[in-house]
Parts: structure tokens; C-alpha cells; sequence
């Protein structure tokens, strides 16, 4: 699945990165539960990302298998890693970070990452619907569940993204070994489930699967 780079769009037009990759703000409303006001990322820490974020781009848009991926993902994992060790406190670097482990097959990595981020974000939606996916591939089920009814209390359209993916890892599950037939039987009738109960409270929202809850 690509990286939702739309949701990262912020003020960074200024600083000089290519129109398609704006580097956000750490202060612009991303559905973080902190109210702290933060400093925006350096001029340099804000191309570094936008080099990163075109790698991963590019990647997203190469088969899943393809070497050429693998090394963007691979670049662009580097740039990442060293740009969060110079600005730790770089949320959307993590979770980028978090994005490319997980691309790479590096799983706990992801988790580590974005685990990072939310705690200098607490409740930011991309990194929690990003992690409920690591879950899936780490087939830690509960936790998976529990990132898609936390996004679904906050963000129903990031939260249909988690459904989704949870549905696609489903089928890619037929005939696998590795995962509890009866495990899979009860997230299949989970997600028909929740499925079901999103259609169904979309029209009660403000505006329908869209509505943002805070």
C-alpha cells in the first residue's frame, strides 16, 4: 500500500522542497492527541526528508519484489536513520522510518519506529493505522484489532485503510501455513463484522466515513 503522502502535505513549501513532497510541520493538525506546541523541522532536516520521501515514492510504485524497490526502500530507510538520529524528536521522520522497516520486511524495526513517533505524538492516525499493519505481518492479531477501533474512534477514513489492508492480508493468508486456521476464521468474521458496522454509523458522522472524531 502507498504511503499516504497527501496527509503529510505542510508548510515546508518555503523551504525550498519539490511541490508534490512538502515536508509538514510538526505543529500542523495530524491528529496528534498533544496540544504542545513544536518546533518545525531545520531547513536541512526538511530535504532530507523530502529526498527520503521521493525514494519511497518512487519504491511505491515498483512491484513489491522488484530490486529496484528494495534498494529505494533501502536509501531511503539510510537517509531516514540518520536524520532521526540528529533530530530525535522528528515524528513524521519515524514514521517514515516505521514505513520503510516495514517495507523492507523489518518488522519490529517498524514497531520500534513507530512507536517512536507516537510517543512524540500521542494518538498521531498515520503511524497508528501503519503499525496495525506490522501487526498483521507479525500476525499479533489483538493488537492489530486494537489500532483499527482506535483509529475508527478518531479518523473513520485512515480506519477503512487498516480494514482494508487487514482484508488483503486475509487473502494472501489462503493456503499459507504459519497462522491458526481458526485465528483467521475469527478475523475474517471480525472484519465482516466491523465492516458492517462502519457502513452502517457512516451516515450518523458529520460527514459520513470521512468525519475526523476527536
Amino acid at each position: 500500500m502507498c504511503i499516504r503522502f497527501a496527509l503529510l502535505l505542510g508548510a515546508a513549501l518555503a523551504l525550498g522542497a519539490p511541490a508534490a513532497w512538502c515536508i509538514p510541520s510538526p505543529s500542523l493538525d495530524d491528529g496528534s492527541d498533544s496540544s504542545a506546541p513544536q518546533a518545525g523541522p531545520s531547513a536541512q532536516d526538511s530535504a532530507a526528508y523530502a529526498e527520503a520521501l521521493a525514494l519511497m515514492k518512487k519504491a511505491d510504485g515498483l512491484e513489491a519484489q522488484d530490486a529496484a524497490a528494495h534498494d529505494a526502500y533501502a536509501s531511503a530507510r539510510a537517509r531516514l536513520q540518520a536524520l532521526t538520529a540528529r533530530s530525535p524528536q522528528f515524528a513524521e521522520a519515524w514514521n517514515a522510518l516505521g514505513y520503510t522497516q516495514r517495507r523492507l520486511g523489518a518488522y519490529d524495526d517498524a514497531l520500534a519506529a513507530y512507536g517512536r513517533a507516537l510517543e512524540l505524538k500521542p494518538g498521531y492516525r498515520e503511524a497508528l493505522e501503519y503499525r496495525g499493519e506490522a501487526y498483521l505481518r507479525l500476525n499479533r492479531i489483538p493488537e492489530a484489532k486494537r489500532a483499527y477501533l482506535d483509529l475508527f474512534a478518531k479518523n473513520r477514513t485512515i480506519a477503512a485503510t487498516l480494514l482494508e489492508a487487514m482484508q488483503t492480508w486475509l487473502k494472501v493468508q489462503q493456503g499459507a501455513h504459519g497462522v491458526d486456521a481458526a485465528v483467521l476464521t475469527d478475523l475474517r468474521q471480525w472484519v465482516q463484522e466491523r465492516a458492517r458496522i462502519a457502513t452502517q454509523t457512516a451516515a450518523l458522522t458529520r460527514a459520513g466515513e470521512a468525519a475526523s472524531w476527536r
